[in-house]
């Protein structure tokens, strides 16, 4: 892992870049999976992006934390939060929402920072778990998910580009 990488709360003064970076690591993702250029530019889907981070950090229940480098630029962002799903018992499991990576970081260790974070919190909140989604389109983050233990459970709903999002759970030992 590199250490140089710091992750902490998010604050307000980070929204933009949590959504310049949300919105650049998804097209990476979704373009190479062919879906459209115009739907990944939209910007009433960017500020939607933006009012999510937005909320995710003002949320009591929600946790929503940045990488950074050295010099203090946002590499990567991460929300997790109570599951959203009702077959997903919230005193034993955390959603991870979201984890970005500004894509000229990946392959540095600020995803694995974000999600050392993320275990880290659920070990010390006493959560046995962690569930998330993942576009199936994106193989690199499905890839990701399974190397740091993460399984797939069979539920799965429509997501763009014909491609399904799967859910995957994660049991801390």
């Amino acid at each position: 892992m590199n250490h140089s990488i710091r992750v902490g709360e998010a604050s307000v003064e980070d929204v933009e870049a949590m959504t310049d970076i949300h919105t650049r690591a998804r097209s990476a993702y979704y373009a190479a999976r062919g879906v459209a250029a115009a739907e990944l530019a939209d910007p009433v889907a960017r500020e939607k992006r933006r009012n999510g981070w937005a909320r995710a950090i003002a949320s009591p229940d929600m946790t929503a934390l940045c990488a950074q480098d050295p010099q203090g630029r946002v590499l990567g962002a991460l929300a997790m939060g109570p599951p959203k799903d009702a077959d997903v018992d919230g005193s034993v499991y955390r959603q991870l929402f979201q984890i970005h990576v500004d894509p000229d970081a990946w392959g540095r260790g600020t995803g694995r920072a974000l999600h050392s974070a993320f275990t880290g919190r659920l070990a010390a909140g006493g959560f046995g778990g962690g569930v998330l989604e993942a576009w199936e389109g994106n193989a690199r983050a499905r890839r990701f998910y399974v190397w740091l233990g993460w399984g797939v459970d069979g539920e799965r709903r429509p997501g763009p580009g014909r491609a399904d999002y799967v859910r995957m759970r994660l049991r801390l030992s």
